[in-house]
């Protein structure tokens, strides 16, 4: 089945009179929500005691949670010390979603870091493993690894990088970004066409089975034409894409139901609803 929700709690979370995110399961059932993925994009730093209540909440009211793993990743280094920190915060952020009841584990791929594209692909590959490896040994099979597509050009993450990188384990799951990769394309990725192939890339190098509850993030988003990736913005913003009637006219094309967490700026549980109400729609 399909799920939806927010990236961390928005402006309408605290507004509606709650204050910790162990309550946040309660008001994404209420707002007919299903997902949440919590951010530990800045760091590590759930205790557990927050994240054994935010388990209780969600097994309570049927929320799928997952985490995001920190923005200081770096995949594709080539420092032992830097390779052995990324590897590290992986680690930590699976123990704090086993903590936690989460079952998957979103990893940015990081920047080029000045290296060709297939170097850096490879190293990012042959870290992934490590991590895995190490994950394996403390007992952490049962999270994946998802790592995700992203939007600025010049960092690692177009669907190809991606797909690689899957292809390490079979218990890798991709992160599609919707608005990363229009992004990345500079705004020509939009048609459901445009989405169905980029979609049946993914399928034909991964099967069916592995691709049909991906994981995903979807907001609307800014670009540049030089970088790709510039801001976040909300639904209410039309200026800007995709539009998410045709990603969900292209996941009802293929019978696809992935875990769509909205990363709307600020808006992020209201636009989830939207989005929720345009694929039912369909």
């Amino acid at each position: 089945m399909i799920k939806f929700g927010p990236a961390g709690n928005d402006e309408e979370f605290y507004n509606s009179g709650y204050k910790k995110s162990e309550e946040i399961p309660e008001y994404l059932n209420k707002k007919g929500l299903d997902a949440y993925e919590y951010q530990c994009s800045r760091g590590v730093r759930v205790s557990d005691e927050k994240a054994a209540r935010l388990k209780e909440e969600a097994e309570k009211y049927g929320i799928s949670l997952s985490v995001h793993s920190p923005y200081y990743i770096s995949l594709s280094t080539q420092e032992e010390e830097k390779k052995k920190t990324t590897i590290k915060y992986i680690i930590d952020t699976m123990k704090a979603a086993k903590k936690m009841g989460a079952t998957r584990v979103v990893v940015h791929a990081g920047a080029l870091l000045g290296l060709d594209r297939e170097f850096a692909v490879e190293s990012s590959c042959k870290l992934l493993k490590r991590a895995k490896e190490e994950a394996d040994k403390l007992g952490l099979q049962n999270i994946h690894i998802c790592p995700e597509t992203m939007g600025k050009i010049n960092q690692l993450g177009d669907s190809k990088e991606i797909i690689k990188m899957c292809k390490v384990d079979e218990s890798f799951i991709p992160t599609i970004d919707f608005g990363h990769l229009y992004c990345r394309s500079l705004g020509t990725i939009v048609t459901t066409e445009d989405w169905v192939n980029e979609l049946k890339m993914y399928i034909d190098e991964l099967g069916y089975d592995r691709m049909k509850h991906f994981h995903s993030h979807f907001s609307k988003m800014e670009y540049t034409q030089n970088g790709g990736e510039k801001r976040h913005v909300t639904f209410d913003d039309e200026e800007y894409g995709p539009d998410f009637l045709n990603v969900a006219r292209a996941l009802k094309k293929l019978k696809l139901e992935p875990v769509i967490i909205c990363e709307s700026a600020g808006t992020q549980s209201k636009d989830s609803v939207k989005m929720k109400k345009i694929y039912e729609n369909i």
